[in-house]
């Protein structure tokens, strides 16, 4: 139990200052800091706090699963976590939250590929991340580390979009009335079309190789194999 403590107390000082230095804190620091030191600090911040979640979460004793997940949700999850990693490639790509040096918002006119899917395709990455890890793997320390990295990632998605909005005006506003939050959901209402769900290329073969990557090691990490290298024996 103290060393769930211990892991939460890490997890909760990554996600904690993330967020305070995200929103609240990032003003007053950059008017005193200057952006370049602002950055120097968040950057350590970041470092040190997810090095001491790390080290703990790899520190924790191996404890019993709280539940079995059945064979089909294994398989599920693998379909699952390869779709978070072409949204994680894909919101490397023209992604209209990166505004230009000018500070102008710089998007296409109709959402496309993952931005389709959502406005925060990569936010949603760890989400889903969180959300297959917690439900095959329901240990201890696990739900700890994903409920964290889920808790992040939704406030953060939720802060931006409350940020751009102030910051970019109208363009932001414009963009979400195209786009959804909620993954699927601009589709489904017919705010984004079907036809423009193709993520092109890049970060379909950029996903599947970041998949193929972090499946391939994850027994070395300690983990169980996973598909698809549980597909193939």
């Amino acid at each position: 139990m103290q060393a769930l403590i211990h892991l939460a107390l890490a997890m909760g000082s990554f996600v904690g200052t993330h967020l305070l230095l995200s929103h609240p804190l990032r003003a007053p620091l950059v008017a005193r800091l200057a952006e370049r030191g602002f950055l120097g600090l968040y950057t350590l911040t970041a470092f040190a706090t997810l090095g001491w979640t790390i080290l703990v979460f790899r520190a924790a004793p191996a404890a019993p699963l709280l539940w079995m997940a059945p064979i089909g949700l294994w398989h599920l999850g693998g379909l699952v976590m390869a779709l978070a990693g072409v949204m994680l490639v894909g919101s490397l790509i023209g992604n209209p939250a990166m505004v230009d040096p000018t500070g102008q918002m710089t998007g296409p006119e109709r959402a496309r590929g993952v931005y389709a899917v959502t406005r925060h395709p990569m936010m949603w990455s760890f989400i889903l991340w969180a959300l297959v890890h917690a439900t095959l793997w329901p240990s201890g320390r696990m739900l700890i580390l994903s409920g964290g990295i889920a808790l992040l990632a939704c406030v953060g998605a939720l802060g931006q979009d409350r940020k751009k909005a102030r910051l970019l005006g109208a363009p932001w506003r414009q963009w979400q009335a195209r786009t959804s939050f909620v993954p699927f959901a601009a589709l489904l209402s017919g705010k984004a079309e079907w036809h423009a769900l193709w993520p092109g290329v890049v970060p379909v073969l950029g996903g599947v190789i970041l998949w193929l990557g972090a499946t391939w090691a994850h027994p070395l990490l300690g983990g169980p194999f996973v598909p698809p290298w549980l597909w193939i024996g």
